[in-house]
């Protein structure tokens, strides 16, 4: 049974092994990600993590501490600078291991692991996201302005054609009635004319009948 032994072998020596992750742990701190296969990913998250515990209390010892596993001074230097302002308010999870793939020589599983960023690049990233997520409802919100616009641009069209419609049945009727009305006015004096010439026309009988009397007497 394998009590109090947390860790991979991974077919090495454990001078070999220590040395490895020695390596790895200082090219982490110096490049801040590194591409790894996924069980030694998931071993240097624990050297990681132990580090930076060192590096949050801040002590001489703990600097000594780190100076024994990260093999350059400037590296420990700046992660213990960093550690407090980067890492202060959280307890833990201090990296993030994203899957890649195989790897084409032997098709083993390859692994990027990275520090994460300080807590105001996260909120930075957080209200981002979210301005993203309020993106498409503003969208949304002014297409259907824009579709409501269309519509009372549409009616206010039609109304106008109505109204052009009307207009135009107006001034045809009242061009009717006013064709309508002069031969009314024609037709009238030629009624008058006809009454008058039936009143004249008794006339000239009247002046026969006065040469009948007139010669009658004679």
């Amino acid at each position: 049974m394998r009590h109090r032994k947390a860790g991979v072998k991974l077919n090495r020596t454990s001078s070999h092994r220590d040395a490895m992750f020695r390596n790895m742990v200082t090219s982490l701190f110096k490049h801040e990600r590194i591409r790894t296969t996924d069980v030694k990913a998931k071993e240097l998250r624990r050297w990681a993590d132990n580090l930076i515990t060192l590096a949050k209390r801040g002590d001489v010892h703990a600097r000594r501490q780190a100076l024994a596993i990260i093999r350059e001074k400037d590296v420990v230097h700046k992660l213990f600078a960093e550690a407090t302002e980067r890492y202060g308010a959280v307890s833990g999870g201090y990296t993030r291991i994203v899957k890649l793939g195989r790897r084409p020589g032997d098709a083993a599983p390859i692994s990027l692991i990275e520090l994460l960023s300080s807590e105001d690049d996260r909120k930075k990233k957080k209200t981002k996201k979210k301005k993203k997520a309020k993106a498409p409802v503003e969208k949304k919100q002014v297409a259907e302005k824009k579709e409501v616009k269309e519509k009372t641009a549409v009616k206010e069209e039609v109304k106008e054609e109505k109204e052009d419609k009307a207009i135009v049945l107006e001034s045809e009727v009242s061009a009717e009635d006013a064709a309508e009305k002069p031969e009314e006015k024609v037709a009238e004096p030629m009624a008058s004319e006809v009454t008058e010439k039936t009143e004249s026309e008794p006339e000239p009988e009247k002046a026969e009948d006065k040469k009948e009397d007139i010669g009658s007497k004679e």
